[in-house]
C-alpha cells in the first residue's frame, strides 16, 4: 500500500527508526517534494491511526520495519494516502493482505451483517476472526465507535 512507502521513505532515507517530527516533515515535503509541510503532518496522523507510527517526545517512531517496505524506483503517493481509512476499509485490507478475495469477502460480511442485525464493522470483524485474521486494533476501533454513538 501507498501509505506504508510513503511512511518508510524518510526512516530508508536517514536509516533510522526514530525522527523528530520535523525531520520527517522536511524529508516529506521539501527533500521529497511529495507533500505540503501541513500535509506530510497530517501522513503522520494518519499513518499513527493506522499503528505504522507512533509519537513520542517529539519523534514519529516507526512501528514497523522500514527496510522490509518495498519502495518502487520511481514511487509518488498520490493524496488518497492523506485520507483515513474506515474501520470497515481497515479490515477489509487486512483480509485481502490475508490472501482474501476482496468482492467474496464484501459480499460474505454484506450478507452477514443483514442476517446478524449487526454493522458492517461488527460482521467484517467476525468474518476475520472465523477465517484467522487478526484485526485485533480494528475491533477495538469498532468497539468505541459503537460506544460513542
Amino acid at each position: 500500500m501507498s501509505l506504508d512507502v510513503a511512511v518508510a521513505v524518510p526512516f530508508r532515507q536517514k536509516g533510522k527508526t526514530r525522527l523528530g517530527e520535523g525531520a520527517f516533515v522536511v524529508a516529506l515535503s521539501l527533500d521529497r517534494d511529495w507533500f505540503s509541510p501541513d500535509q506530510a503532518k497530517r501522513l503522520i496522523d494518519v499513518a499513527a491511526g493506522r499503528g505504522l507510527v507512533s509519537r513520542e517526545d517529539g519523534e514519529v517512531v516507526a512501528e514497523f520495519d522500514p527496510n522490509a517496505v518495498d519502495v518502487p524506483e520511481n514511487f509518488t503517493p498520490d493524496a488518497s494516502v492523506l485520507r483515513e481509512q474506515s474501520t470497515f476499509e481497515m479490515i477489509l485490507d487486512a483480509l485481502v493482505a490475508a490472501g482474501h478475495e476482496k468482492q467474496t469477502v464484501v459480499a460474505t460480511v454484506n450478507e452477514r451483517q443483514r442476517d446478524l442485525g449487526v454493522t458492517l464493522e461488527t460482521a467484517a470483524v467476525l468474518y476475520a476472526r472465523r477465517n484467522g485474521v487478526d484485526v485485533a486494533d480494528a475491533a477495538e476501533k469498532a468497539r468505541g465507535e459503537l460506544l460513542e454513538s
